[in-house]
């Protein structure tokens, strides 16, 4: 049976078994070395207050959030393409 991707879909290489990681998305159990990480700057202020005080020179901090998620809730949420055959087997790095 041909396999769909050369990784079979992780970054575990020839460690032996991945310890769990759970989907902040749905709270699924996965593997850490199939998990997708994403990092995204969070601001605590509103948008409109915030371009406010921006004009009137104050600096606003922002804190960074950083998720775990399982394959199926990455595409769902835009992160991740579906990508076509022929490219399923090459690593798709950003």
């Amino acid at each position: 049976m041909p396999k769909k991707r050369k990784s079979r879909g992780r970054s575990k290489g020839a460690k032996g078994r991945d310890s769990i990681l759970y989907c902040d998305g749905c709270g699924r159990p996965i593997p850490r070395g199939k998990a997708i990480r994403i990092t995204r700057p969070v601001s605590i202020v509103d948008p409109q207050l915030r371009k406010e005080l921006e004009k009137k020179g104050a600096i606003i901090a922002r804190s960074y959030v950083t998720k775990t998620l399982c394959v199926s809730c990455a595409v769902y949420q835009g992160v991740r393409k579906v990508r076509a055959r022929e490219e399923r087997r090459t690593s798709a790095r950003r």
